[in-house]
């Protein structure tokens, strides 16, 4: 974590150069205003991740001996045959595009949002409380 917290903070030293850069040529407040944030967003996730690896075990892309297989193992578990992220894309999608072509869409996009997160929610529940 230590090489992420250090390219965060060097992509935060470059963004603040083009802030300036661009502020100072450009004139433009909106753009000017969006480099700074991002500047800040860059320097809280870079002191984030620089703040925690000094508290985590050392991992192997820290260490310069270290081999690929190092960090090999289980990644997580993904359903292989889900349809329900199917069905939060499509609500998605409705989502926004009624903020662009009319409020209205979000009664067609809500309930598919709904249905979809619930469903990948409890995708995989098979609890004593179960409901059929």
């Amino acid at each position: 974590m230590k090489v992420q917290g250090k390219m965060f903070l060097w992509l935060a030293l470059f963004i603040l150069i083009m802030a300036i850069v661009y502020g100072l040529w450009s004139k433009e407040p909106a753009g000017t205003t969006a480099l700074f944030l991002g500047f800040g967003l860059s320097v809280m996730i870079g002191y984030y991740l620089a703040f925690t690896a000094r508290r985590v075990d050392q991992l192997a892309q820290d260490n310069k001996e270290a081999d690929v297989a190092d960090e090999a193992g289980e990644v997580g578990f993904f359903a292989p045959h889900s349809w329900q992220p199917l069905a939060l894309g499509i609500g998605g999608a409705l989502g926004f595009m009624g903020v662009i072509f009319g409020w209205w869409l979000l009664y067609f996009s809500a309930p598919l949002l709904l249905i979809g997160l619930w469903g990948w929610v409890f995708e995989f529940y098979h609890g004593a409380n179960r409901t059929q």
